[in-house]
């Protein structure tokens, strides 16, 4: 009689372990390592996250800092949630401000340094699909000298009402690429690169400082915190 597989023995020794549960396990750990080895920990929010961006600060910082986006569960997990499991006194009070576009940042620089940093960093970029616009920009009917015949096809693609007169690119009517205070669609975002208009801004905003004898939070990083979650929501 053949054997019911409902029935075979599993070895749990051979199972393996999730992927996630793997990367969540070694977040854990590293934002504990990072409680030992850095003597302040701080909670900020930003606008307009670029991961390239965010990755040369964390090349330029490594000897003083380290920065983490993680899950937001798994980041109040190893802070502790409450004062009965926190890593170390007063952290759990970071763990309530890990809400919406927020991270982790430890370091040993001096607090007037970090608040400089934050005040000051700021890297332009393209603005992507979905994202607000700042300004209004309209394109005049005449032609289009920084774009070559080639593009003709592309830029009707993206809405342009465009023609071809003598090899050069002519609009035929005034075009509004975008609205100021709109999302941007994505041809208008790609209308933009092409014009080199960089409309969005990385921005990072401190929310909060843990020290071993101090907390503290900042009322502006405190508000773009709550104003991201209220874009979220809507």
């Amino acid at each position: 009689m053949p054997k019911s597989k409902r029935n075979r023995p599993v070895t749990l020794s051979k199972t393996k372990k999730k992927p996630g549960l793997e990367r969540k396990g070694k977040v854990v750990a590293d934002i504990k390592d990072a409680i030992e080895h850095y003597d302040n920990a701080y909670v900020f929010t930003y606008d307009n996250m670029r991961n390239q961006k965010l990755k040369d600060l964390r090349e330029q910082l490594k000897s003083s800092t380290r920065i983490f986006l993680a899950g937001k569960k798994v980041m109040q997990i190893a802070l502790g949630r409450s004062a009965a499991d926190e890593a170390k006194t007063g952290l759990h009070k970071l763990s309530k401000f890990l809400q919406g576009d927020s991270g982790l940042f430890f370091t040993n620089l001096p607090r007037d340094d970090v608040e400089r940093l934050f005040k000051e960093f700021e890297e332009h970029d393209f603005a992507r699909t979905g994202s607000i616009s700042t300004e209004t920009v309209e394109l005049k009917e005449g032609p289009l000298e920084q774009f070559t015949h080639e593009m003709e096809p592309f830029l009707r693609k993206q809405g342009l009402p465009v023609r071809l007169n003598k090899g050069v690119v002519e609009l035929v009517a005034n075009h509004v690429v975008c609205e100021e205070g709109k999302p941007i669609s994505p041809e208008a975002a790609q209308t933009l690169r092409l014009l080199g208009m960089q409309m969005a801004t990385f921005r990072l905003y401190l929310v909060c400082r843990w020290s071993p004898d101090d907390f503290e939070v900042y009322k502006e990083g405190l508000a773009h915190l709550k104003a991201n979650e209220d874009d979220d929501s809507s």
